[in-house]
């Protein structure tokens, strides 16, 4: 069910550093507690919210309500596997990430393929029970190194099939 407070839209090239601040704010509620405090710290110092960003620039999607940024969301190759969701902290548990998903799965349809895929950290527990809400199904979970992180974590992958 679509909500009518929330927009989702294209990134614009003048909000890059509030949407890496969104990014890091929820990085640091969901992942942060995954890793070591070396990698914690290198996030902190680096944002690599920043780089992602600057790169996909309008492909990265913007869920707003009341006409603040709350969410981003991406497929980073513009395939059919989301990359990224995240919502800040503040508007947690008021259907973001999910408007976002949807809109994404719009975007996966149009690209021609039936099935979305996402990975979750195992232990990212809120965005874990998201996912199966929206009727994601786990296909594998395995402990696997991170590039980005530098650590091993145990990931998930969940797909759904899409229907127009």
């Amino acid at each position: 069910m679509e909500r009518p407070d929330i927009l989702i839209r294209s990134a614009r090239s003048n909000e890059t550093e509030l949407l890496a601040r969104i990014g890091l704010e929820a990085w640091l509620g969901g992942i942060a507690p995954l890793v070591p405090d070396a990698v914690h710290r290198d996030v902190l110092r680096d944002n690599p919210f920043l780089p992602f960003l600057k790169t996909l620039g309008p492909a990265v999607l913007v869920g707003e309500i009341g006409d603040e940024p709350a969410g981003i969301g991406a497929c980073e190759k513009a395939d059919n596997t989301i990359s990224d969701i995240w919502v800040a902290p503040a508007f947690g548990g008021r259907g973001v990430g999910s408007a976002l998903i949807r809109a994404l799965e719009r975007e996966i349809l149009g690209r021609g393929h039936t099935i979305a895929r996402i990975q979750v950290a195992a232990l990212n527990a809120r965005a874990f029970s998201l996912y199966r809400h929206l009727g994601y199904l786990e296909d594998w979970r395995q402990v696997c190194f991170d590039p980005i992180l530098k650590v091993e974590l145990e990931k998930v992958g969940l797909s759904k099939r899409l229907r127009p």
